[in-house]
């Protein structure tokens, strides 16, 4: 799991610290966020003390009428030696209290000029992103007609290649060579490439390419959904390949089952129109409309009615 610190987050959303700038390294471990209503009327059993701890204009107003014991006592509370940060929003004046608790417990004292409900939803997906299942996985990322469909196969099968092809006929580079996947919801999967290979491709003979600088900043992405997978390997005499596609095949990467197809490569196939085609398929299956069943469902029809003519047939006959 990627560690998160109060600094990334004030850094990602320009937050303004107000006070407790010793605490800014502290890590943060989990992607919810806390809102110390009860808290704040000094019942502390079940205080989650390891979140981010947000105090919008009803808690401030509820702080606002407390006598100055109680504020400093629940600001004392508030403060523990794991607490990541306290973030006021809606750009409201920090009490004192609170200024002066966070500043002897190193606790980050913050400021949002944004309206709670607002704050709470950027930072709850920036966390459950940082901390989502991570991956890598050998092979390239395209986005092909919206699809982002995920290219694997044998090193040397000609991966970057068809990337390249596809590129050159409009479409998008995501990563080459290694992609890095996080599961961001339960079935949500995003593609990105390594800092290092960044709209970088490699083609054998070539040596490694800037995609952005040959083709343009509209021929890559920084990160896509996984929508579909397409497995290159060697064509295979003896293997008995689908050529009806009626029979849907799936990879697992993390917890998600992605639907994957595989295409045999051999001389005089032209791999990137395949895929280009894979990809208008699958957005149309999405859609509702599968041409492998119609050509079941034809055929069957076909074949009951020719068993009913042959029964009439033999009716006549007899």
């Amino acid at each position: 799991m990627a560690k998160v610190r109060t600094q990334d987050m004030l850094e990602r959303f320009r937050i303004e610290l107000l006070a407790g700038e010793e605490g800014v390294h502290r890590e943060i471990s989990m992607s919810e966020v806390s809102r110390p209503g009860i808290e704040l009327t000094g019942y502390f059993k079940y205080y989650a003390k390891d979140r981010i701890q947000l105090l919008g204009k009803t808690e401030l107003s509820y702080f606002a009428e407390l006598t100055k014991e109680q504020k400093k006592d629940r600001a004392y509370h508030l403060c523990t030696d794991i607490t990541p940060g306290i973030l006021i929003t809606r750009g409201m004046d920090a009490p004192e209290e609170l200024i002066e608790a966070c500043n002897q417990s190193g606790v980050p004292l913050m400021r949002s000029p944004y309206k709670t409900s607002r704050v709470i939803s950027r930072i709850t997906n920036f966390l459950e992103a940082k901390f989502a299942p991570f991956t890598a996985v050998h092979g390239v990322l395209v986005d092909v007609y919206g699809i982002g469909v995920l290219i694997t196969g044998q090193s040397g099968v000609g991966k970057s290649e068809t990337a390249l092809e596809l590129v050159k006929r409009g479409h998008r580079l995501v990563a080459d060579d290694s992609v890095e996947i996080r599961q961001e919801d339960y079935d949500r999967l995003i593609g990105s490439a390594p800092p290092l290979i960044e709209h970088l491709l490699e083609i054998r003979g070539l040596g490694i390419i800037n995609v952005m600088t040959l083709f343009g900043a509209g021929s890559v992405l920084t990160h896509k959904r996984i929508s579909l997978v397409i497995n290159l390997e060697t064509w295979d005499q003896k293997k008995q390949y689908d050529r009806l596609g009626l029979e849907e095949e799936t990879m697992r990467i993390i917890d998600v089952n992605v639907p994957k197809a595989i295409l045999p490569v051999r001389p005089g196939r032209n791999l990137a129109v395949i895929i280009e085609v894979a990809a208008m398929n699958f957005r149309l299956k999405r859609m509702g409309v599968n041409a492998a069943e119609e050509f079941s469902e034809r055929l069957s029809k076909m074949i009951q009615q020719g068993e009913h003519e042959e029964d009439h047939d033999y009716d006549l006959d007899f």
